[in-house]
């Protein structure tokens, strides 16, 4: 946009007034005296007047002409702009990045070992599938346990251990293994789920340890990969096999597996019961939030089973979940490569007694109940548990008497004799 030059007053305008002038003598008269003009004079004011105006055109023009002459060399001002030459640069706040949304949890019927939303109420009413697994150093890793919903550890000949994996659901379930043959408190646990077991041999001592006589005495569901008819010697040839790449890294005796798309498809063609019995339920209670009230802090618990083996559990804030370890390291799901992570950890502590015979079975008392620890969300209370000869359910309860509540997820079950220790920190 362009601005209105400004030029100097006209010799022409009033300096004082601004008033033009037109070239028009006023005479003013004397106070009580006619004015009397004589014609020459009229005609020479006349003159005068009108020289007067040539006069003043003349200096009007003159002045035109001068300030045109002078216009020529003057600089041009530019015309100033509405805007600043150059734009400036506004720093504006970062936006901040919204926090996102935590998924809802899927909607569904609750599973009865983890609190868990299941896909339908067939799968609520199903018994869960308890599979004996291999803990020996040389076996590692196992596979799949980490999907299971309770994992129950418990002392062996020689200081080792062995774990059961209970599953209420194997849909999705990948490789599980290695497993490894049963001793009767194995199947005390088992019973008290009402679970299908499956696993590859067991004790046969008579009178003293001996899981396959406890096996049809108590009518346990056995699926065995080795007196039965459920081991294939093909890959994914029948419920069990020998998995290539386990016997050459692991051993043949480590190496036997299943997986979850077989237990699927092959157990409804078993002739074996797959449902609970009628009015058959769970004891647990489960809650958004298992963290024991007045608890003592727990964010790392030791679990000691001998001189061998021990189990050690440090809280994970960031995960909510207690972080698994054993032999010093991360206890890893070979399927995944992941640390199993658990939202309860249980540490009971149990009479253990010796055979005496040759091949160094012990027993393990679980029907006289003792103490132990829970432990969620960082925070540890001591309980009491109790279980009914055979088949019993375990009961966990609080010192006031009350069941214990816990989190909703999964379940880490340590067994320790009770010569052995409980650390928590």
């Amino acid at each position: 946009m362009s601005s209105a030059r400004r030029y100097p007053p006209f010799p022409f305008l009033d300096s004082a007034t601004g008033a033009g002038y037109d070239g028009t003598e006023t005479i003013e008269p004397s106070p009580g005296r006619p004015v009397r003009r004589s014609p020459g004079k009229a005609l020479l004011e006349t003159e005068t007047t009108a020289m007067k105006k040539r006069a003043l055109v003349s200096l009007c023009i003159a002045s035109l002409l001068l300030l045109s002459s002078c216009s020529k060399g003057a600089e041009v001002l530019p015309s100033p702009s509405l805007m600043p030459s150059s734009t400036p640069q506004i720093s504006l706040p970062p936006t901040p990045t919204p926090s996102p949304e935590p998924s809802p949890l899927p909607v569904g019927p609750a599973n009865p070992l983890t609190g868990l939303p299941l896909e339908s109420e067939e799968e609520v009413a199903a018994r869960p599938v308890a599979i004996m697994l291999n803990n020996l150093r040389e076996a590692l890793p196992q596979q799949g346990q980490s999907q299971a919903d309770i994992i129950y550890e418990c002392l062996e000949e020689g200081g080792i251990t062995r774990m059961l994996g209970l599953y209420q659901s194997v849909k999705g379930v990948g490789t599980v293994g290695s497993i490894r043959s049963a001793r009767t408190y194995y199947l005390q646990m088992a019973l008290g789920h009402d679970a299908i077991f499956i696993h590859a041999g067991g004790s046969d001592v008579a009178g003293v340890e001996d899981a396959y006589g406890k096996i049809r005495e108590w009518g346990v569901t056995s699926l065995d990969g080795v007196r039965g008819p459920y081991m294939s010697t093909k890959t994914e040839g029948g419920l069990m096999w020998r998995d290539p790449s386990r016997k050459k890294a692991n051993g043949t005796v480590h190496s036997v597996v299943t997986t979850g798309t077989k237990m699927t498809s092959l157990l409804p063609t078993l002739g074996i019961r797959l449902d609970h019995k009628e009015g058959w339920t769970y004891e647990m209670a489960f809650a958004d939030d298992g963290t024991p009230a007045d608890g003592i802090n727990a964010t790392a618990i030791k679990a000691v089973y001998s001189q061998y083996k021990a189990g050690v559990f440090r809280y994970d804030t960031q995960q909510g979940l207690y972080l698994v370890e054993e032999y010093g390291k991360p206890y890893i799901d070979g399927n995944t490569g992941e640390q199993v992570g658990v939202t309860n950890v249980v540490v009971l502590q149990a009479h253990r007694g010796y055979t005496g015979a040759s091949y160094g079975h012990v027993t393990i008392d679980l029907s006289s109940g003792g103490t132990g620890y829970y432990a969620c969300g960082g925070k540890a209370i001591e309980i009491r548990w109790t279980k009914d000869y055979p088949d019993g359910q375990f009961r966990y309860t609080d010192a006031a008497g009350n069941p214990v509540q816990f989190g909703r997820g999964k379940t880490y079950v340590n067994i320790i004799p009770t010569d052995q220790t409980i650390e928590i920190e």
